[in-house]
């Protein structure tokens, strides 16, 4: 197994408890949750190889990724009510699915030999998107819409450092950690500190 399946195996793991701790506040029942929870898994990824035209497209080619899903959202399902604040586990386990999730966007794009544009794009695709999917379908705020909030933001700086780090001859090994250590780094200060990007304000119209 070669590093960029390790790091869809994580996403798929981390962005399927993710989604199946959005059922549990949702109050969904064991088919809610191993939908949501697969939903989130591998949606983005799904979305990055049909654009790149990859196939098959990763799950398709090996099930045992939804598997993984469909196992995270029954183990949650049965323990979710152990937790005491399950939004901080949500919110500290997204910042972990959403570095994984980028780092193997990036790299799938870059073993294909994609441009710069299309690695960085390809990265906050695989990150982004399946938790946009999970907060749609529970009806909750995106993440990715939310004031102010680095999300994208941290999507868009790991998959940046990806294709620098490349460029610069850097092994894959070392541009995948560079892209998912940055990107992670950013989310966590976020939450940690408070980090957020300047929100528009509107103002009157001058005469």
């Amino acid at each position: 197994m070669n590093g960029l399946a390790l790091l869809d195996y994580a996403s798929v793991l981390i962005f399927a408890l993710t989604g199946a701790l959005v059922a549990s506040r949702a109050q969904l029942d064991l088919v809610g949750f191993g939908f949501v929870a697969c939903l989130t898994a591998v949606g983005g990824g799904t979305i990055r190889d049909l654009l790149l035209n990859r196939h098959p497209v990763f799950w398709v080619g090996q099930p045992d990724y939804v598997l993984i899903a469909a196992g995270a959202a029954v183990l949650v399902f049965f323990t979710a009510h152990l937790v005491e604040s399950r939004y901080n586990w949500l919110v500290w386990l997204v910042s972990f699915a959403l570095a994984t999730a980028v780092a193997a966007g990036t790299g799938v794009a870059l073993s294909l030999g994609q441009s710069g544009t299309i690695v960085v794009l390809m990265g906050i695709t695989t990150g982004c998107l399946g938790g946009l999917m999970r907060d749609v379908v529970c009806n909750e705020v995106p993440l990715v819409l939310k004031q102010g909030e680095l999300y994208v933001s941290c999507a868009f700086a790991g998959a940046m450092a990806a294709v620098l780090a490349a460029r610069s001859g850097f092994d894959e090994l070392v541009t995948l950690a560079a892209c998912a250590l940055i990107c992670w780094a950013l989310r966590a200060g976020s939450l940690l500190f408070g980090w957020k990007l300047p929100v528009y304000k509107s103002r009157p119209p001058r005469r």
